[in-house]
């Protein structure tokens, strides 16, 4: 990536040459908005986008604070995952807001979650969404709302650990999460049993907007209950054992676990709607795209790509 900033292929400034950029790319496919009792989740492979111009056009779109961050990583993989994680975001929010991605702007909530930034008067003209973003080195994936909070983890299936799973799990697991992973004999089985856990509890501690450090793992329990298939075969349901706290903590929420892209355990939280009476016996749904933003997308849900362990239908 740092090569086309020092030759100079890569404008660092808006300008002309900005403009002649983003003109140069084809609209986005506009997407309807979410309903209250749906989310959406888009996502692109890294290794399948090997276009250094297209890559290009993906850094113009950032701001000069996002480029100077894609540019610190260490690494040309670790700042192509930054740049497609950010351009990623831009593209998915400007389907739903019909603005130009480059145009959007970030401010980040008390806890450091990002948050849209409407210019004045924009706001009122503008779909109330609500957006996070997960990434591993090997897929990147944003889910949007409109009005609830969600939060967003993607793992893949075969995560390395440093440490044991018994350790990690001892550190960071409630007790009834170690318990639930000491019932596991075989340690393949342990491994992803501990993975879903882990993206589940990252999607909810996301979703709260406050991140590891205000929501420790420790002080809430994500209970599941094994079939013999070791599949999760219950809802996740949030239950809170810890007494530090406790009122941020609440079962308020719904979860989808599902296998995507074969590769990757996908989780998703979100908040549920209960300000219509009846409404929050309503099925939640989920509704997934692959995409390579400007050059292809193509709706994966129903499809092998997305597998549902459970939740959301």
């Amino acid at each position: 990536m740092n090569q086309f900033i020092r030759r100079g292929m890569l404008p660092m400034q808006g300008g002309v040459l900005s403009h002649r950029l983003f003109a140069s790319l084809p609209p986005l496919t506009p997407s309807p908005l979410p309903s209250r009792r749906e989310a959406h989740l888009w996502y692109v492979v890294p290794d399948e986008l090997k276009d250094a111009s297209q890559l290009k056009k993906y850094m113009e779109l950032l701001s000069s604070c996002e480029r100077e961050r894609v540019l610190s990583m260490n690494g040309e993989r670790l700042q192509k995952g930054a740049l497609l994680s950010r351009a990623l975001v831009r593209t998915t929010l400007a389907r739903y807001c019909r603005v130009n991605p480059q145009s959007i702007k970030f401010k980040t909530s008390k806890f450091g979650k990002p948050e849209i930034m409407w210019q004045h008067g924009d706001q009122c003209n503008q779909p109330s969404l609500q957006f996070n973003v997960s990434h591993s080195s090997s897929l990147i994936a944003c889910g949007i709302t409109v009005d609830v909070p969600i939060g967003i983890d993607v793992e893949e299936k075969q995560r390395k650990t440093m440490s044991s799973i018994s350790s990690l799990a001892r550190r960071y697991f409630s007790p009834s999460e170690v318990e639930y992973l000491g019932s596991f004999s075989n340690t393949d089985a342990r491994q992803k049993e501990f993975i879903k856990l882990w993206t589940l509890k990252e999607a909810y501690v996301k979703a709260l907007g406050r991140g590891f450090s205000g929501a420790p793992f420790k002080d809430f329990t994500i209970r599941l209950e094994a079939t013999k298939a070791m599949q999760l075969a219950a809802v996740p349901r949030v239950h809170i054992e810890a007494d530090s706290d406790p009122e941020y903590l609440t079962d308020n929420w719904e979860f989808a676990l599902f296998e995507l892209s074969s590769s990757h355990y996908a989780a998703v939280c979100m908040e549920r709607d209960i300000s219509h009476s009846g409404r929050e016996n309503e099925p939640l749904r989920l509704k997934v795209w692959k995409t390579i933003p400007f050059v292809e997308d193509e709706f994966v849900s129903g499809t092998n790509a997305v597998k549902y362990i459970c939740g959301l239908s």
